[in-house]
């Protein structure tokens, strides 16, 4: 069996699934079904200072799919709304309770020394593992000048983590907001400052779907509503994007990762972890399922582990790093054409029809008397894989590779570039 167990800039855990900061992390009860259900670790809800926060009703939307799947969420809960004695009174008694587990504290404070200079001492006192630091959250709190407001500007990240660093032993976990242009400039920041690691991707700024009839969005809260945090199945391509982003920035790529968004299943843990992150978080899928989805995820990242010949997680940890590129460096002369295997086609024409309006008009409709037949014109195919995505059938329209018998050859590299770096000789 692979060993699913981590060692997270210092902070160690059984298994890479923790559970993030939010609702499912607002109080112990929570939390010890968490770890009575097998996961490795929590980031408890977000702290801050007294008086707590006051939330509304209603908190959250969603964005459905076919046979009302929930493919995006949408929440505008603030950050505890119990107090600081009490959140830290149970901290202190789960982490007592559950020594083996991460516990990781969120906390969210003015952007003044002397709060963090007087709350730190206090979390660190309650055996937490370390801390997060919610330069994220996007709805409610940028308002009040903290959130996301703070993350979409590197210098007061890098002051804020530097006072953290100053102030407690803990390692220090740097939350990134998603709701910016470069999110490498926010994690050099945080490593300028001292930061242990980095978390990321926080909610993005959304508005799901409104009440045609009312004129308001969801969720509303009597007669209005507001933009809120997306998460969920939706904003996994973003989140991976952004961890590799940081994972291969060469300011950035030693600094430990904790990937966020849309992670559902093991083998959404998986490609974060091959892409950069050292740990996972989960929160939208927990709260859709339950907590049990962690022995799935477990069994399943073990399983896949074993068949692959890693025996731990650091094993294909940024694997795909290397691999990941910008675009002016693939490969020009690489080139794929669609294939069908008329075995598994059932003659829908999606192919045809997605070809054909909106492509290359590679795929041709041939018929038969009452037989359709669906066929790739390979000289017009430019592999986009437009086909491929648009069928129904798993496995019946695949890319195959073409030999070209031409070298590689990159876009600062092609002739056809006017601003060509170097000729294919010289390189």
């Amino acid at each position: 069996m692979a060993d699913l167990s981590i060692d997270f800039c210092g902070i160690k855990s059984p298994n890479p699934f923790w559970l993030a900061s939010a609702p499912p992390t607002d109080k112990a009860y929570n939390v010890v079904r968490a770890f009575e259900a097998g996961w490795g670790g929590v980031v408890w809800k977000t702290l801050g200072e007294d008086p707590p926060a006051v939330n509304v009703s209603s908190r959250y939307s969603a964005l459905h799919g076919k046979n009302r799947e929930v493919i995006g969420f949408n929440n505008i809960e603030l950050i505890t709304d119990r107090s600081l004695e009490i959140n830290l009174r149970e901290i202190t008694a789960v982490k007592k309770a559950w020594p083996d587990r991460a516990l990781v504290v969120s906390m969210m404070l003015p952007c003044e020394e002397a709060p963090w200079r007087e709350i730190l001492p206090l979390v660190e006192a309650t055996g937490a593992d370390g801390i997060e630091l919610n330069f994220g959250c996007p709805h409610g709190m940028p308002e009040r000048g903290m959130g996301a407001a703070v993350g979409q500007q590197p210098d007061l990240i890098e002051q804020v983590t530097r006072w953290c660093k100053t102030y407690t032993r803990l390692p220090v976990i740097v939350k990134l907001t998603p709701n910016i242009t470069d999110v490498r400039a926010p994690a050099r920041a945080a490593l300028a400052g001292g930061a242990d690691a980095v978390s990321l991707i926080n909610t993005i700024n959304s508005i799901t779907h409104l009440d045609l009839d009312r004129m308001v969005a969801f969720p509303a809260v009597g007669n209005a509503s507001t933009h809120g945090g997306y998460c969920g199945t939706a904003v996994k391509p973003i989140a991976l994007n952004m961890v590799a982003e940081i994972a291969r920035d060469p300011m950035t790529k030693g600094l430990p990762i904790s990937g966020i968004g849309g992670i559902g299943n093991w083998r959404d843990a998986a490609e974060f972890i091959a892409l950069g992150a050292g740990s996972v978080q989960v929160c939208t899928a927990a709260m859709l399922h339950g907590f049990r989805i962690v022995e799935e995820m477990k069994d399943g990242l073990s399983r896949w582990m074993d068949s692959k010949g890693y025996d731990n997680i650091a094993a294909f940890s940024r694997k795909a790093v290397p691999n990941t590129t910008d675009w002016k460096y693939l490969d020009m002369n690489y080139q794929v054409i669609a294939h069908i295997d008329q075995d598994k086609c059932i003659q829908c024409g999606r192919c045809h029809v997605a070809c054909e309006d909106t492509s290359h008009q590679a795929i041709a409709r041939l018929v038969d008397g009452n037989a359709r037949k669906y066929e790739v014109i390979e000289p017009e195919c430019v592999g986009c894989n437009l086909c491929e995505i648009t069928c129904p059938v798993e496995g019946c329209i695949t890319m195959v590779p073409q030999q070209t018998g031409k070298p590689y050859m990159n876009w600062t590299q092609d002739p056809r570039n006017p601003r060509a770096e170097v000729t294919l000789d010289e390189a």
